[in-house]
């Protein structure tokens, strides 16, 4: 992972969050404008993030509101925080605006039935395959996926006691997304191999979800042995 010292700087980075009035977007965007980032909410509709924005900006963060496009234009790090039925769609159309940025997919293709989560097949591999398919001008990171919206939003923790495992295939994007991670407080950034890897990640979320049934708990995960 490297010490917190050789990774870079991104406290002056615009965070966009497309899917950003979902509970996983905006309790991400919340903890991202606590620690100190410009947060740009992105939604289907541009209202309904504004109203969204402006729940958190009463608070003094800097957070807006705008369509997804809009949203995906201004940052300068894309978080794709969409339900997974939307997710290929999506990134079709704004590929444009994701040219040349560095894209988090924390998607997790998912079905429920009666017993529980469990795995949806992909043709490329993973949700965030796909998106490195739709997205050739885009640098794509698979990061954020068992990170709890439940605790992320609640005003009562003030840290998420939980590691992100980041994925990817470009040394310098998930140096960023790591440090970008850190921010939040409570977690680490841990870097986890390469974006081929990101079905397991993504996977694991169906476990996760079925602990948090049996515990009625919030669970993330820790890696052990790493400073």
């Amino acid at each position: 992972m490297g010490s917190p010292g050789d990774l870079p700087d991104v406290s002056l980075l615009t965070i966009s969050i497309l899917g950003g009035t979902g509970p996983q977007g905006r309790g991400l965007g919340r903890r991202l404008a606590i620690a100190g980032n410009r947060v740009v909410l992105g939604s289907r509709s541009a209202e309904r993030a504004g109203k969204a924005a402006a729940k958190l900006g009463a608070a003094g963060w800097a957070v807006t509101g705008a369509d997804n496009a809009t949203a995906a234009a201004a940052g300068d790090i894309v978080i794709v925080a969409v339900p997974w039925d939307g997710h290929g769609e999506l990134l079709t159309g704004l590929r444009a605006e994701l040219a040349g940025k560095i894209v988090v997919d924390c998607v997790n293709p998912l079905g429920f039935d009666r017993g529980g989560a469990f795995v949806l097949p992909v043709p490329e591999g993973s949700a965030a395959q796909q998106a490195a398919a739709l997205l050739p001008e885009s640098t794509v990171v698979a990061a954020f996926h068992h990170v709890s919206a439940v605790l992320l939003e609640d005003e009562t923790v003030n840290e998420i006691d939980t590691d992100v495992l980041v994925l990817g295939d470009d040394r310098q994007a998930t140096d960023t997304v790591t440090a970008l991670a850190g921010r939040i407080a409570g977690i680490r950034g841990i870097y986890a191999g390469k974006l081929r890897n990101a079905a397991s990640v993504e996977g694991l979320t169906a476990n996760l979800i079925s602990v948090n049934r049996r515990y009625k708990s919030h669970a993330g995960l820790r890696v052990t042995d790493v400073q």
